[in-house]
């Protein structure tokens, strides 16, 4: 069963160009489930799978106890991310001949409460730049991250993998390359692009000769490029300089980055562009948030609010 996974998964990585992160994702998902059908039910060909079977699966994703946790049960975006795990394989399976039937035609997809990201206000995002002090060397490396992430909008693995080739200061763009290698253009704005290039002239050039830094924007102290939890880290101490009580990560930015955008009265189509989203759905969330500022507004400012 595993080698229709793994055939699967390639096909997804280089014929559907998903992320490494989503293709690791599912292998972990249909691993467990190829697993659990073998070990529970003998079943060692996806043509021998029944709907009850997988019905059988998916209840004890519920029963799973999660890692460093006393809850009981996957969260549901985890179960959600396993529904769309399976829909696939077996569609997969049954484009490719390798069955006659899809049993997961019948199998209803859970429905997930949406949860609402948490968003800095204009007001705390300039309270975490100006937490930065730009007399520690690393100061003005860190002030062109948050800046650079709120000012664009971008996803933490885009920051990371940003060329010096991909910023365009004179037309005042970068070049990101998004989820499943799309390519796309976002403005930088003049202060972002004023910190980005403050510390690209100034303190880059002295860590790149520490290490290979292989073209990347942002280093660390070794010159070598930031991982995920170094951006986490810096944002993390800058946040508790400022005084931010909030549940908040580098990803915070981004959705704050949308919200502003849409409560400034940016069209949602150009939001959808800037972030990368594939659909307009996903970007819609944003306009959900714009109403409760507008709700916050009015009960703060009309009289009978």
């Amino acid at each position: 069963m595993h080698q229709y996974v793994k055939h699967y998964l390639l096909h997804l990585q280089f014929e559907r160009r998903l992320s490494q992160n989503t293709v690791t994702a599912y292998w972990g998902d249909l691993k467990k489930y190829t697993d659990y059908l073998y070990t529970t039910f003998n079943i060692a060909h996806p043509r021998n799978i029944k709907l009850e079977q997988i019905r059988e699966f998916v209840k004890m994703l519920t029963l799973l106890p999660m890692k460093h946790s006393t809850h009981i049960g996957l969260r549901k975006s985890s179960i959600i991310r396993s529904y769309s795990a399976l829909k696939g394989f077996h569609q997969y399976l049954l484009d490719e001949n390798y069955t006659k039937k899809d049993p997961t035609q019948l199998l209803a997809s859970p429905k997930i409460e949406k949860k609402l990201p948490e968003v800095l206000t204009v007001n705390e995002v300039e309270l975490i730049l100006n937490s930065v002090d730009l007399e520690v060397e690393t100061g003005i490396r860190d002030r062109a991250i948050i800046s650079l992430l709120y000012a664009s909008g971008l996803r933490v693995s885009e920051l990371i993998q940003l060329k010096l080739m991909d910023i365009f200061s004179e037309e005042g763009l970068i070049r990101i390359m998004g989820k499943g290698n799309k390519e796309r253009y976002v403005p930088i704005g003049d202060i972002a692009l004023a910190d980005t290039t403050t510390y690209v002239q100034i303190l880059r050039p002295r860590l790149a000769r520490k290490g290979d830094a292989r073209g990347a924007v942002f280093l660390n102290i070794r010159g070598k490029p930031l991982s995920r939890m170094s951006i986490w880290n810096i944002f993390h101490t800058h946040t508790v300089k400022a005084g931010i009580l909030k549940k908040v990560s580098p990803h915070s930015l981004r959705h704050s980055f949308a919200t502003h955008m849409l409560e400034g009265g940016a069209d949602l189509r150009m939001v959808q562009e800037m972030l990368g989203h594939s659909s307009i759905i996903t970007t819609q969330i944003y306009t959900h948030m714009d109403k409760i500022h507008l709700k916050e507004i009015h009960k703060q400012y009309h009289p009978r609010g």
